[in-house]
């Protein structure tokens, strides 16, 4: 698995460049919002659907039905490629 660790001062814009020169459309990715630790367990895992303006679609579900905003991206990796 790959995986892009977001710097905490990057903003939405910076956050979303980064993440899409690491993924594409199709990938199954594992998004966490926190460092991660033994005890903590995957935030999301989707499939990417899209690049929206302020957050990153998985698995075709708005924002509030499991999607992550970029300023909430702690690190992103790719599970596989499609």
């Amino acid at each position: 698995m790959t995986n892009i660790e977001i710097p905490p001062d990057a903003d939405a814009d910076r956050r979303r460049a980064l993440v899409q020169e690491h993924l594409e459309i199709g990938d199954i990715v594992e998004v966490r919002s926190d460092e991660r630790t033994e005890d903590h367990e995957t935030d999301v895992t989707g499939e990417l659907t899209s690049f929206e303006p302020g957050y990153l679609e998985i698995d075709g579900k708005p924002l509030d039905e499991g999607s992550v905003r970029y300023d909430e991206i702690h690190t992103v990796g790719k599970i596989e490629s499609t």
